[in-house]
């Protein structure tokens, strides 16, 4: 069941739910095929007529199917053919009422929800346009009716429910742009919604002066390292970076030089360090780098390269040229130690 169901609305999501909708449009459609072929069995309205307008309706609605399920309509502005479905259903209705005769009031309601239909899809400009169409399509078809058939279509009735129909579209088109901006509106939240948790998760996780990954975070990835290396048998190394004269630098230029130099320091080391390393600021003018799968041996070398890339960094702040250096010491994992 399973199988037959992707082989007709395929696995891509987005794909999946525009042929949902042409599946619902489709059950729409054999609903209001259903209602004519039992007016045709009551004999009010011709069954021969009633059998092509059957043919062309399931067809039509069929077309649309595989020209969705193919892919060819992707490269449409709208894919879903949201406004040609309802487009064809109005036509289809309006030639419903022209045979239904005595039963023709049916069709109004058909009416309704086809535009309900596209209600929640389509844009206000969309729908106005929709409406259009359908006040000109009925109303060609009331006149055409009431002029070959006023025994069945009498003029008078047929004023009234052109009136009905041209008093029930513009309705639903002010009702469709309500709705449309509640739409925009509802993204409009969901999207700074989204801005919101993204910006609290970088704080959760972020130093705000550096952009480094913050104590607590750190303290997760090092005790996951630790659990993978138990399971690996594999080391980690860390390294810590103290920042010489930090208070030092406050104190004679102020404290927006030692951000400064905090921001220089923290932008050179992200920098020159593996991508599989982790590199946090601990704390004050204190740094700490991880260095995953990494013995003492290897991780100094790099530790040291660190070190003399620093210490070249020259960071000018107003008139006077602050240098950096550090201090920096290193340990290796070893089995059966914690973390701390």
């Amino acid at each position: 069941m399973r199988r037959l169901t992707d082989a007709l609305l395929s696995t891509d999501p987005t794909q999946r739910l525009r042929l949902a909708q042409a599946v619902l449009a489709m059950g729409l459609m054999a609903a209001g095929v259903v209602a004519m072929n039992y007016f045709a069995w009551a004999g009010i309205a011709p069954a021969r007529p009633v059998r092509w307008w059957t043919g062309v309706a399931l067809a039509g609605m069929g077309v649309f199917f595989v020209l969705i399920r193919s892919g060819w309509s992707r490269g449409l502005r709208d894919p879903s053919m949201t406004v040609p479905q309802m487009l064809f259903a109005i036509a289809c209705s309006a030639a419903a009422y022209a045979l239904l005769g005595a039963g023709r009031g049916g069709v109004f309601p058909i009416v309704m929800v086809i535009l309900m239909f596209g209600m929640f899809v389509v844009s206000p400009r969309q729908m106005r346009s929709v409406s259009v169409y359908a006040v000109v399509v009925y109303g060609m078809t009331m006149a055409v009716m009431a002029w070959r058939r006023p025994g069945s279509y009498p003029a008078q009735v047929e004023i009234g429910h052109f009136l009905m129909v041209a008093t029930m579209m513009p309705a639903m088109s002010i009702l469709a742009a309500r709705l449309s901006g509640l739409r925009r509106r509802s993204r409009l939240q969901r999207t700074e919604l989204t801005q919101a948790l993204v910006r609290i998760r970088e704080l959760a996780t972020r130093d705000e002066l550096t952009g480094l990954i913050n104590q607590r975070h750190m303290l997760e990835l090092m005790e996951q390292e630790h659990q993978r290396c138990i399971r690996s048998g594999q080391t980690f190394c860390l390294g810590v970076l103290d920042i010489d004269q930090l208070a030092g630098v406050n104190d004679r230029l102020g404290r927006d030089a030692g951000d400064a130099l905090l921001r220089a320091l923290a932008l050179e080391c992200a920098r020159h360090v593996r991508v599989s390393d982790s590199l946090a600021r601990w704390g004050g003018d204190l740094f700490v780098l991880m260095m995953s799968d990494t013995r003492a041996a290897l991780a100094r070398g790099g530790l040291e390269r660190l070190h003399q890339r620093v210490g070249a960094l020259r960071i000018l702040q107003g008139p006077a040229v602050v240098e950096v250096t550090l201090s920096c010491g290193l340990a290796e994992h070893h089995a059966g130690e914690t973390v701390a």
